[in-house]
């Protein structure tokens, strides 16, 4: 192997190592910043309000006024 290509490989072998490090002081249930909130493990999942989707033809009667309401939940 060349020079470089040793020194580019224990860049990419310290590089690995340390993402490792912080793979597991993320996921450990006992980090710090897991308790403090600033990494969220598990996001929120999103959900309609709205049961029922208007077709393409009752959408194209609304104003845009009603859709926005209609988007933004406040049916």
């Amino acid at each position: 192997m060349s020079e470089t290509s040793e020194d580019m490989l224990i860049i990419l072998k310290e590089l690995v190592g340390r993402i490792k490090e912080l793979e597991s002081a993320v996921y450990n249930k006992e980090n710090l910043l897991m308790k403090s909130g600033f990494v969220i493990a598990n996001t929120p999942t999103p959900s309609m309000k709205n049961s029922t989707v208007p077709n393409s033809d009752a959408i194209h009667k609304m104003s845009w006024d009603e859709i926005d309401t209609y988007v933004n939940g406040r049916v």
